[in-house]
């Protein structure tokens, strides 16, 4: 077992690590007043020159592993993700590097299942960075934690669909420059099977009826420019041809989707709780109270520990889980990717929450990071599937699986001694 990177990787994270020294970190204040100062659904002038400076940098499109071909930029997923690591110290960095959520699992989705017209249409100005996309599949009248719960009907009308239905939490949604949806809803639901009674269908989000009700507020923020929508699609008309992969296939592709999807929030929250970490220890050095540096406190000491202790052990899982991504799929890496998804953002909201009590009272405050980065990680708990969901169905399978194993193990044993 290698835990050693490439050359290949180095060579990048030693570019990303700079990169971020001179244009991430310097540009962070300026990046939040432009956001307070302007329309907040339009991006600050200040994440366009830095992107533009990224793709002179060869430092675009990292996500994509090289399965996907001319799509790709040829690292594997294990490769990805010390890079995605490092972007994800800065809550909305990786938007800089084209690797952001959700257009990076809209971009695999269209990458895998759309059709060469969809991604001419779609794909292309999406990796060029010239647009942004949504992702509708949460509802607000059903627990949409369960997929085949989604009530959105979408029902063909000769040469069209007819979509009618309520989504929200649909993230990147209010974004000006958002110019696609790919919406979940139910083509069969009186299907027998619950898993095909789903589809997903592309629709631009100018069609007549789609209507952006409100931004949904996280934490009481609104989380520009990203921005979180619920929309309502009242007799929205798309042709036949905007659907993904065919009737009844999008539980199928939702599956395809979510898991990478959810490993890349998990590496990027591995390198949001490592930040937080340094700024525990700079600040427990330099902090002097009760006449000595907090860091002489017990306490304090055992915080950093532990910290450091579970960012290692939630890295590790996360490589191990890309690693199986690599050798197998998502499928073959199920039971990893929802281990992963279970304890990834678990770990960093114990980090961070442990850096803004060393902070005091500067932890919740504008000042630091540490305020926006635990809402971050609560978030990634309910986002791509709640923890719950994924411990339920994880314990389940390993049950089942323990089980077989140990009665298979006997029922050997018991043809060997006769």
């Amino acid at each position: 077992m290698d835990f050693d990177f490439s050359p290949k990787v180095k060579a990048l994270r030693e570019q990303l690590l700079n990169f971020m020294d001179e244009h991430i970190y310097p540009n962070e204040a300026l990046f939040d007043q432009q956001v307070a100062e302007g329309d907040p659904w339009e991006p600050p002038a200040i994440l366009a020159s830095l992107k533009e400076k990224a793709q002179a940098a060869g430092l675009w499109n990292l996500f994509l592993p090289k399965e996907y071909g001319d799509f790709s930029p040829g690292l594997t997923t294990s490769e990805y993700a010390p890079l995605a690591e490092i972007m994800g110290r800065v809550v909305w960095a990786s938007e800089v590097f084209n690797c952001n959520a959700p257009d990076t699992g809209n971009m695999e989705v269209l990458a895998r299942y759309g059709s060469p017209e969809q991604q001419q249409q779609w794909l292309a100005p999406l990796m060029r960075g010239e647009i942004r996309s949504g992702f509708s599949m949460t509802e607000p009248d059903s627990a949409s934690s369960d997929a085949t719960n989604v009530e959105t009907a979408i029902v063909r009308d000769g040469d069209e669909y007819v979509i009618n239905g309520k989504k929200w939490w649909t993230s990147g949604g209010l974004n000006n420059h958002c110019k696609v949806l790919i919406v979940m809803g139910k083509t069969d639901p009186d299907n027998a099977n619950r898993y095909i009674q789903q589809s997903m269908i592309l629709v631009p989000r100018d069609t007549p009826g789609v209507t952006v009700v409100r931004p949904l507020t996280v934490f009481g923020f609104l989380d520009a420019p990203e921005g979180h929508a619920e929309i309502h699609f009242n007799n929205v008309r798309v042709p036949v041809s905007n659907m993904l992969l065919g009737e009844g296939r999008g539980f199928e592709i939702a599956q395809g989707r979510l898991g990478p999807g959810r490993i890349h929030h998990c590496m990027r929250l591995v390198g949001l709780a490592q930040r937080a970490l340094e700024a525990m220890c700079t600040r427990a050095e330099s902090r002097i109270a009760f006449g000595k540096p907090l860091s002489k406190q017990q306490s304090v000491r055992e915080d950093i520990a532990k910290s450091a202790c579970e960012i290692e052990q939630a890295r590790l899982l996360t490589l191990k889980a890309a690693a199986q991504i690599d050798a197998g799929g998502t499928k073959a890496a199920k039971e990893l990717i929802s281990m992963i998804k279970i304890v990834a953002p678990q770990m960093a909201e114990t980090v961070i929450n442990r850096a803004i009590q060393i902070h005091g009272g500067a932890g919740v405050s504008q000042d630091f990071f540490l305020a926006r980065a635990y809402t971050a990680a609560r978030c990634i708990r309910l986002a791509d599937g709640p923890d719950q969901v994924h411990m339920m169905q994880l314990g389940r399978n390993l049950a089942k699986a323990y089980h077989l194993a140990a009665t298979t193990k006997t029922a050997d044993n018991t043809k060997q001694a006769q």
